[in-house]
Formats: structure tokens, sequence, C-alpha cells
């Protein structure tokens, strides 16, 4: 192949092809999960980030990060695409990282740092096949629930309420508490194993005072 800028090289053939298989990777085990971004969407964006990159050193006239800087600018709306919230927490997190670290991976790889690109890809196959069993283990003693509470105003606060939490061996942080039209509501983050919140929600099923119970 001519060594011209204006045709591919065999170097830039074998820096897309490292890209579609490195990306490719990663976006496997997140389609394997369901994830929102999935093979073709990583594997789109390994690719655009090696040859904005590729194009960086190529045209940068002196300033080869100039196009590649942007790079990081760009996945960044990406990323906080897939980032929402819904039921008290924030979801998209990972998702949003992977997107991050695959354009990294691409840009490395646009660059010339080979080992640099396959070292990271492994370490973030081996994070995101691991960390869900370690989750797991974790979420088994430390369980974090939204609870949320609406009773009849009968001159009493929601002090008890918060005991019932206690004596269930959960730790837990107060939210908000309002009247309004003759009913008090409050809200608890608690967290603690899934055995304790079962304890807890079991006795708030037989509390006959409650209006509305949110677990």
């Amino acid at each position: 192949m001519l060594l011209n800028n204006n045709y591919i090289t065999t170097s830039e053939v074998n820096k897309f092809l490292l890209a579609i298989l490195l990306c490719g990777l990663i976006g496997a085990e997140r389609e394997f999960r369901s994830k929102q971004a999935g093979l073709k969407t990583l594997i789109m964006m390994g690719l655009g980030s090696t040859l904005f990159t590729i194009l960086s050193i190529k045209i940068g006239m002196g300033s080869h990060d100039r196009i590649a800087s942007n790079i990081v600018t760009g996945i960044g709306f990406l990323g906080a695409g897939v980032i929402f919230k819904d039921d008290n927490q924030v979801k998209g997190l990972t998702t949003a990282s992977v997107i991050w670290i695959v354009a990294a991976i691409g840009m490395a790889i646009g660059a010339g740092y080979y080992v640099q690109a396959v070292a990271v890809t492994v370490i973030v196959l081996t994070s995101l096949l691991t960390f869900p069993y370690v989750e797991e283990v974790v979420e088994r003693r430390y369980t974090k629930r939204v609870y949320r509470i609406v009773i009849a105003f009968e001159n009493e606060n929601l002090n008890k309420y918060e005991e019932y939490i206690k004596f269930s061996k959960l730790k837990f942080i107060r939210g908000k508490q309002q009247l309004r039209e003759g009913k008090i509501s409050g809200t608890w983050i608690a967290v603690g194993s899934p055995k304790n919140h079962e304890k807890f929600v079991n006795r708030m099923l037989g509390d006959h005072k409650i209006l509305a119970f949110d677990f």
C-alpha cells in the first residue's frame, strides 16, 4: 500500500481490526447482559475513536491532540444519554463508564499504544465479569431499600416507625416527612440484610393504621 496520506496503510488496517476485536469483546459482554450499549454500539465507538485519533495525527499540523481531545467531550455527551434516575436510584453509570473507556481504548489503538489498549481491555473485561458476583455477595448483607409510609394524622409523629426499623436491625437515613390533608407521610432509606428487610415489611403490612406503604 502507498504511504501517501490519502491511502490507508497496513498499520491503519491493523489498528481498525484490533479496535473491532477489543471493543467487540467488551461489547459482547454488555450485549450478553442486555445493556443499552451493546456489541454494535461499542464497536462503532471504538472504530470512531481510532479513526479520529489517526486523523488527528495525520492532519494535526503540529498539534496532534487538537482533534483527539474533543473525542473525550463528544463521548461525554453520549455517556450522559444513558444515565437516568429510576425509583430514587441512578442507573446507567456503569454503561456510561464503559462507553468512556472504549473510546479511550480506541484512542490508544489509533495512537499506536497497543499494549496499553490490550491491558486495559483485559482489566475491563475482568471487572465486568467478576464484579456482579461480588455485588451479589455484598447485597446479601447490605441491601438498600427506600420506604415510604402514610398514616392518618392523629396528633402523633412517625417516630414509632423509625423504632420498628431499628428493631429490625436496619440502618437508616430519614428522608422527607410532610403533613397534608390530614395525612402524615415519611420516607426512609434503610440498609441491611434481605432477611431483616422482610421482617420489617411484614410488620408494616400487618399495621392497619398505615394507609399507604411503598417498599
